[in-house]
């Protein structure tokens, strides 16, 4: 699973791997892939300090890189408590009442909320880049658009390549005239945020728009045989997340979640705004429904929806609240259906590949015979 972009950052499968475990993003690399460790849960500069260490002395010398989320463009002098203020006494009451209903906990007197909308302002992910460059990372992906100007500069004056996601072609053309190096084309099937658009038709649209840029492809890969297929529509390589969510590696911390990944089929995620603010695919759930139920007040925009639910979300993952609890996820969960090491992972996804060339090469006439 060789490409140029693969050959050019010395990976021997072009594999990119998106997870907010530093785990499962050393064992990438260490499988021959690029592992790319998501920022935006960390909101301390230690924290984020601690985990680089952590890949730098796990990882073997391999290759990585790190997603962030920054806007290409910001609002001065709004600070969180601002923001805070915007969000309605109604829909304040709406979280109350729907977490009553289920019987969720209150946390402990004192105990903080463990997931913060913070990790998507733009300060903080200055923050996180402060800490990165100080590390061998060999690329920085933004998952909100091209980075701003100022943060692609930095990135190519120390040698590291710079990704975005596009949801169109649109999109891609728009990070190609920023001067990124990559595009990560995300089809409607990817899990988190994600625009309209399935991969089969967004893949090759995004090629030929940013052309000879290289382009990976994302959204409802999950086997060997897809990844060849992304190959043929002109990608140079793919990104893939949710894949994995139900690994070994993985720390998420809940049995009760992880049994639903694996229970789950390729129907059982929506694209909602409930956690974000914008459509984000993930498991469907009595939460997400009760979100998008038009009887209800509906989700407000990004970033109050995030700040609204913060505690909430972090409830119902402490207390394993089975009918409320979800996570971001994409269509290809309905694969996910046993817990097996990222090497594993790998391996499944190279005997896929090859049963792919070899059928294409059959069709052509060229098969081993």
């Amino acid at each position: 699973m060789e490409t140029e972009l693969s050959k050019k950052l010395g990976i021997e499968h072009a594999i990119f791997g998106f997870t907010p475990f530093p785990a499962v993003a050393a064992a990438i690399s260490r499988a021959g892939g690029f592992g790319v460790l998501g920022a935006v849960r960390y909101t301390a500069p230690d924290e984020l300090k601690r985990d680089l260490d952590w890949i730098e002395a796990h990882v073997e010398g391999k290759p990585y890189g790190l997603d962030v989320v920054m806007p290409a463009k910001k609002v001065e002098g709004v600070t969180e408590a601002d923001v805070e203020a915007m969000i309605p006494e109604g829909h304040r009451q709406f979280v109350k009442d729907t977490l009553a209903k289920y019987g969720v906990p209150q946390l402990a007197e004192g105990e903080a909320s463990g997931w913060r909308i913070t990790g998507w302002m733009e300060q903080v992910a200055r923050t996180q880049l402060d800490v990165a460059f100080d590390y061998p990372i060999r690329l920085l992906a933004n998952a909100l658009g091209s980075p701003p100007a100022d943060v692609i500069k930095r990135a190519h004056d120390q040698g590291v390549l710079v990704a975005a996601l596009a949801g169109s072609a649109r999109h891609a053309r728009k990070h190609a005239d920023a001067g990124i190096d990559i595009v990560v084309a995300q089809g409607y099937e990817a899990g988190g945020h994600t625009g309209e658009i399935a991969s089969m038709v967004l893949t090759p649209e995004a090629v030929e728009a940013v052309a000879p840029l290289p382009v990976l492809a994302a959204g409802g890969i999950g086997s060997g045989e897809q990844v060849a297929a992304a190959l043929t529509l002109g990608a140079q390589g793919v990104w893939l997340g949710s894949l994995w969510l139900t690994t070994t590696e993985a720390e998420l911390h809940s049995r009760a979640l992880t049994r639903k990944l694996l229970a789950a089929g390729s129907g059982d995620t929506v694209r909602s705004r409930a956690l974000t603010g914008k459509p984000a695919r993930q498991l469907r759930t009595e939460w997400t429904d009760a979100w998008d139920d038009p009887a209800g007040p509906g989700p407000l925009p990004m970033p109050l929806q995030g700040l609204l639910v913060a505690e909430a979300v972090s409830r119902i993952q402490k207390y394993e609240v089975e009918p409320l609890l979800g996570t971001p996820v994409g269509q290809i969960v309905g694969r996910m259906n046993s817990e097996r090491s990222v090497q594993a992972v790998f391996d499944d996804l190279t005997r896929g590949f090859e049963r792919a060339v070899d059928r294409l090469n059959r069709i052509a006439g060229r098969g081993l015979r």
